[in-house]
């Protein structure tokens, strides 16, 4: 087998051979994006003390990551697709490696931000092409335990991420977090060259930069003044930011609607099956990011566990998600993509409304269930979403199909965490205010205010203090658990009930599995005629497929035929 594959998947005549084998490398390649943020809430009490961070700077060492990678998706999804998928998933790799050895190397927090930033846009290549890729290789009667297997690694992440950053961080600094990311990245790269085969849109045209402009300047002052306004206030920047993402949304629907060859067509969002699973992935992961985001600070600082403890108690999550995708994969042939998603947000918001039971008293096992059943949502809604999403789009538009996937997800995980996390800020600040308000010096009550890990802070100035002593650093502890476990009680109220108005709005989205009856026929005549043209191919030219020629002209020659026009059916 030659280094690299150099036979495209397009020229292909059949599945490609090693389909598999470079599922596992394109999923290996989401693990240490997502991971990339799910290590760093662990890690954040090491850096904010090694750097001296204030809330503002840890607030955007998170989202510095997060605004290039929401923002540059799809058009990096669309670059993709124009000139080389795996040229753009190799790309992606290497600047995302790039910007982790920069992260681990710099001690200054204009640096790590910066660092961080690379490092989104690095995910935003890689997560998009790692999509495309996947449905150019496997075809369409495969796709759906394919997209399962790549949900999964998502859900995974969440957990690995802390785990493997507590690990660390039990005898190396927190720059070692970042450090990690390398290997990874190398290993990814040279399985991508040796096991992914080159794929690109057959005659694409012309690149739709002005939408994708839009786009950018759309998504990304959506998530700036969402991160800067709920937590720093709502001045001049977040503001200017709002009206900016509202006039850029306005003009990327005009341009994309009177543009002949649209970076996205959306007129998709007419689609129920599209625009349901879109809206489904954005409420799902508003809500579980949100969660995760504050009982993980609970486990940290109310709990106390250290970093490496928090991330094993993190693995049920990861379980749950492999049971839910294994229950999703024989499901959902039988009882339809709306069954399932609806199911799994269902359980999902129940989760959620689970963490108002939280207080003092709450030990780890009140947090079990919960984490537990947003995991088992996750593996049982996200990849129907996702295969829907995906199977909207032509050959030549997967990685803008997989940039709006992952923008959804993306920008539902942003805004979770932004405005979840700012009114448990809120609730929090406001609580301790009313339990130690009179009983501190007003510098004192600000830092105290300003975070849990700033009133534990402040407890432990406290008991040095011979004007203060153990006594009283005990109850400002203890008023500081009590406001932080008031926090998530409010905040989880607040999140479920959006959620629970997310699941209705998709449930009268999404269209019956009676209504998908055309779209379904449609796909069991493609994957017949795929097999069909496989036997005769190898029919006709016995045994000289290698592994380059035992290709994948299913998924990416006869799949052109739109499948907007089998969800035209199905939405009517």
């Amino acid at each position: 087998m030659p280094f690299p594959v150099n036979t495209p998947v397009e020229k292909m005549t059949g599945p490609y051979a090693k389909r598999w084998s470079a599922l596992i490398v394109l999923c290996l390649s989401l693990l240490i994006v997502v991971m990339a943020n799910t290590s760093l809430i662990v890690a954040a009490p090491a850096m904010t003390t090694d750097l001296g961070l204030s809330s503002s700077d840890l607030q955007w060492v998170i989202d510095g990551y997060t605004v290039p990678y929401a923002a540059l998706m799809l058009v990096l999804g669309s670059i993709g697709d124009k000139y080389s998928r795996r040229g753009a998933l190799v790309t992606g790799l290497l600047v995302f490696a790039g910007g982790s050895v920069m992260g681990s190397l710099v001690d200054e927090t204009g640096l790590v931000i910066t660092a961080r930033a690379i490092m989104g846009v690095g995910a935003a290549v890689v997560m998009p092409a790692t999509l495309s890729l996947l449905v150019a290789i496997f075809p369409r009667r495969e796709r759906a335990k394919a997209i399962t297997a790549w949900t999964a690694t998502s859900g995974l992440a969440i957990a690995v991420g802390p785990l493997v950053a507590g690990w660390l961080l039990k005898d190396h600094a927190w720059g070692s977090t970042f450090l990690i990311n390398v290997p990874i990245a190398v290993v990814a790269v040279f399985g991508a060259l040796a096991l992914v085969p080159p794929s690109k849109a057959a005659g694409m045209g012309r690149i739709d930069f002005v939408g994708g402009l839009l786009s950018i300047v759309s998504v990304g002052s959506l998530v700036y003044a969402t991160i800067e306004g709920p937590h720093f206030g709502w001045g001049t920047g977040p503001i200017a930011a709002a009206v900016a993402a509202g006039v850029g949304l306005v003009g990327f629907v005009a341009w994309e609607l009177r543009h002949p060859h649209p970076m996205l067509d959306v007129r998709k969002f007419r689609l129920r099956p599209f625009s349901g699973s879109m809206l489904a992935v954005l409420f799902f992961f508003f809500g579980t990011f949100g969660a995760i985001y504050y009982a993980t600070q609970f486990l940290q600082f109310v709990l106390d566990y250290d970093a490496l403890e928090t991330g094993v108690r993190l693995l049920p999550l990861a379980g749950a998600v492999f049971v839910g995708a294994a229950v999703t994969g024989r499901l959902t042939p039988k009882l339809g993509v709306r069954a399932m998603v609806v199911s799994g947000m269902v359980i999902g918001t129940a989760g959620v409304f689970l963490l108002t039971r939280v207080d003092t008293g709450s030990t780890y096992a009140d947090f079990l269930a919960p984490m537990m059943m947003l995991g088992f949502a996750i593996g049982l809604s996200v990849s129907p979403a996702t295969d829907t999403i995906m199977g909207s789009f032509p050959e030549s538009e997967l990685g803008v199909g997989g940039g709006a996937n992952d923008t959804a997800l993306e920008l539902g995980g942003s805004l979770g965490i932004a405005i979840l996390g700012s009114l448990l800020g809120t609730a929090y600040r406001d609580e301790l205010t009313d339990l130690v308000g009179g009983n501190l010096p007003a510098a004192a009550l600000e830092t105290a205010k300003d975070s849990v890990g700033g009133g534990l802070a402040v407890a432990g100035q406290v008991a040095k203090d011979p004007a203060g002593g153990a006594q009283q650093a005990r109850a400002l502890v203890e008023a500081v658990h009590e406001a932080f476990a008031h926090g998530v009680v409010q905040t989880s109220l607040v999140g479920g009930i959006i959620m629970a108005a997310g699941t209705l709005i998709v449930f009268a989205v999404l269209p019956g599995r009676k209504s998908s009856a055309d779209a379904a026929d449609a796909a069991d005549a493609a994957d017949a005629a795929d097999a069909e043209g496989a036997e005769r191919s190898e029919g006709t030219e016995g045994s000289q497929g290698s592994d380059e020629s035992a290709g994948s002209a299913g998924s990416a020659g006869s799949e052109k035929a739109a499948p907007l026009e089998e969800y035209s059916d199905a939405s009517r």
